[in-house]
């Protein structure tokens, strides 16, 4: 994971009302003309202050490097991005019991603001499929919050590892809502473990494919 600070006049108004917010930022192929469009890739905002005009944002890199994890890597003071939005605010209430969070290497920068945002002490646990022996992205840690660690072999496009851990990890007691955030199949079939096996209620869920097979990544 690298962070990377973006700063400027034009964030004096930025606002990210929720963590589930994306931005998205624009890539212009090298020698691109200017009636060529260019690569988009959403990303979360991290961390900003309206008042220093500063906005964070955290790159999953990536092997082999899709436009926007070549720029972050190659990104030096003064280099410019162009980013539109935010959009996608999809508030969550802050009273349930506990909080679930599933997902991939590529949700880590959601979850960790989502965690900083919820109120102090209440239980949250975050399954978390990485890498096998990659070095970890710093998180944030408090009381009442569990992260599991589930280490995969490949590119994190297997289900079956997130799976088997929510299966051992089950549910609290009490009402709790889940997030989902992975690959597009696996974010689907932890979706309807929860929902089909498991009992959780449909509408206290939100599940996002973050990214697809085959598909050029960020």
């Amino acid at each position: 994971m690298l962070r990377v600070w973006l700063e400027g006049d034009d964030l004096a108004d930025f606002e990210s009302g929720s963590p589930d917010d994306h931005i998205k930022l624009f890539f212009a192929a090298e020698g691109a003309g200017p009636d060529e469009k260019p690569e988009m890739r959403d990303y979360t905002p991290r961390l900003y202050d309206t008042a220093a005009r500063t906005l964070a944002i955290d790159f999953a890199l990536h092997d082999p490097a899709g436009p926007a994890t070549a720029w972050a890597k190659a990104a030096k003071p003064g280099d410019v991005l162009n980013i539109g939005g935010p959009r996608g605010s999809a508030v969550v209430t802050d009273d349930f019991d506990w909080y679930l969070l599933i997902g991939d290497e590529t949700a880590i920068p959601q979850f960790s603001r989502r965690i900083e945002e919820l109120r102090p002490g209440i239980p949250v646990t975050a399954l978390v499929s990485v890498a096998r022996g990659i070095e970890r992205a710093p998180v944030p840690e408090r009381e009442g919050l569990n992260w599991v660690w589930v280490e995969h072999d490949g590119h994190g496009e297997d289900a079956a590892p997130l799976l088997a851990a929510l299966g051992d990890a089950g549910l609290p007691e009490g009402e709790g809502y889940a997030w989902i955030a992975a690959e597009a199949a696996v974010a689907q079939a932890i979706r309807a473990k929860l929902t089909d096996e498991m009992g959780h209620p449909l509408g206290w869920l939100r599940s996002s494919g973050y990214w697809t097979v085959g598909e050029a990544q960020g």
